[in-house]
């Protein structure tokens, strides 16, 4: 799949090195993959779940950290549209990202 943009996560990841590892993980996991499906995204992410169109969420580091993505399953697109602190995800209007 493509991914737009690891920039935002390498961003992140400066200011919270901690999830460095586990992003860089799911870069990886993600590039190499071709999904065809949620059914499919879920098997591989048990810490993904859709948040309707089109969008889904995964915690990382142990829910600490939130990353939200809009995929395009037949573009084989990713567009990451957030990540952030769980309580920075909670005060979000998650119907905008």
């Amino acid at each position: 799949m493509r991914i737009l943009s690891k920039r935002t996560l390498r961003e992140f990841w400066k200011e919270h090195i901690d999830c460095e590892e586990q992003l860089l993980s799911w870069y990886k996991d993600m590039k190499t993959a071709e999904f065809q499906s949620a059914e499919e995204l879920s098997g591989a992410f048990a810490n993904c779940r859709s948040i309707g169109s089109h969008r889904y969420i995964f915690n990382i580091k142990g829910n600490r950290y939130r990353l939200v993505v809009k995929i395009s399953f037949e573009l084989q697109t990713v567009w990451i549209r957030f990540i952030g602190t769980h309580s920075e995800y909670d005060k979000i209007d998650s119907l905008k990202i």
